[in-house]
């Protein structure tokens, strides 16, 4: 009966990585996955991570159900993480968080929320975005339309566009954007970029869902969610919106698949009701998540000095990308003078959007064991002192 199913084509991120495991070349090098690596190419277990994982053992409180949206402990942590504790939606209760399995599981959910309660029909994403955003979509049902988001160049930002591409959207669609560190180019918005287009979307009357998956890769935690914050409380918005975020990156946590959905409403009443929809649509997805990755969250949280230590190594790290941003771009006008990667040390995240040509990708997979995404996507946190002089040699090797 099954024989009429086909073979249904690898993920491009997980296609690469199983090619690069095959791959036999000595000093090969894997940037398209986006993992978080350190300098000895390991990916780290996080100070406060690892004393809460003791603790949390110690205490050991077993393996029961944990309710259809989560931990309480864990939604109350992660909405004042998004909006501050001070923010006027925390203190007036206008807000409905769900714990979710990663950020994709919270994605899907607010499609769903979405279409269902609000009649949604069209979401406009970025073009380029994630790859997975578009098939994430696709399946909640919803028609995809994307406006341009990058220049000519295809490595900085044309605001220009966005803005016309957005304009063209109905009231009543929902819209999708990238928070900070947008992924896959690293190009983010200024601020004053970012009030124009929310005074956009809120003259549109659209729906937001901000995709925020890396909060403290960008500035900071509190800088990275600004946006949000000021979404949420100026009187110049609609302050309605749907927050999915995810605790891979600055946790560290990939593999525990924690992440969150936090709903803002007008009135505490609309948020219960919003909470409600939202764990009917949990109850038949996956009926509720997974205790252990999100228990780690909630218990680094609620303690100041786990808190403190978790935000010290979290500069750390995004201090480390920005510094290999810096000596990358260094490196490159070394090698070749003619070339300008100069956008790469303006962007910000793991991700960057290099400008190396699809054929260049090709020949460092090649002929190096280079592994990075024919759009010319760099996980610039793939790099290290031990295989930097290496990458760049190679680039340069194949650009002259």
């Amino acid at each position: 009966m099954f024989e009429t199913i086909k073979l249904c084509p690898p993920d491009a991120v997980f296609g690469l990585t199983e090619e690069f495991k095959i791959d036999c070349k000595p000093d090969k090098v894997n940037l398209s996955v986006g993992v978080y690596k350190d300098e000895h190419g390991r990916t780290p277990v996080m100070r406060a991570v690892h004393a809460a994982e003791r603790r949390m053992l110690a205490e050991h409180q077993g393996h029961v159900y944990l309710p259809i949206d989560g931990s309480p402990g864990f939604n109350q942590r992660v909405a004042e993480l998004i909006l501050g504790s001070e923010h006027s939606v925390i203190l007036e209760k206008r807000f409905a968080t769900a714990q979710t399995p990663g950020g994709t599981a919270s994605l899907r959910i607010a499609g769903e929320f979405l279409k269902r309660q609000c009649g949604v029909t069209k979401i406009w994403i970025s073009n380029p975005t994630w790859s997975n955003h578009l098939q994430i979509y696709r399946s909640a049902g919803l028609e995809l339309k994307q406006y341009d988001y990058l220049d000519s160049h295809g490595t900085g930002i044309d605001f220009e566009r966005i803005y016309r591409g957005v304009e063209n959207a109905n009231s009543g669609d929902a819209i999708l954007v990238h928070t900070v560190c947008h992924n896959p180019t690293g190009v983010d918005l200024s601020r004053e970029q970012w009030d124009e287009l929310l005074r956009l979307i809120s003259k549109k009357k659209l729906y937001p869902i901000f995709d925020f998956a890396y909060q403290g890769f960008g500035s900071g935690l509190d800088s990275d969610a600004a946006p949000i914050r000021r979404f949420t409380e100026s009187e110049d918005f609609t302050g309605e919106a749907i927050v999915c975020n995810s605790f891979s990156k600055n946790f560290n946590l990939y593999g525990e698949r924690v992440g969150g959905i936090t709903a803002t409403a007008k009135t505490a009443k609309t948020a219960a009701a919003m909470l409600s929809q939202i764990k009917l649509i949990i109850r038949t997805m996956y009926s509720n998540p997974p205790k252990h990755g999100g228990a780690i969250v909630e218990r680094v949280l609620s303690d100041d000095a786990l808190t403190k230590d978790w935000k010290t190594e979290l500069d750390g790290l995004r201090a480390r990308i920005q510094l290999l941003r810096e000596r990358f771009v260094e490196m490159m006008t070394d090698q070749l003078p003619q070339a300008d990667f100069s956008h790469i040390a303006k962007q910000r995240g793991m991700f960057s959007y290099s400008g190396i040509s699809a054929e260049h990708v090709d020949r460092l997979k090649r002929e190096y064991g280079i592994y990075l995404l024919r759009s010319g996507r760099v996980n610039i946190a793939g790099l290290n002192h031990n295989n930097l002089d290496y990458v760049c040699n190679a680039i340069a090797s194949i650009m002259r």
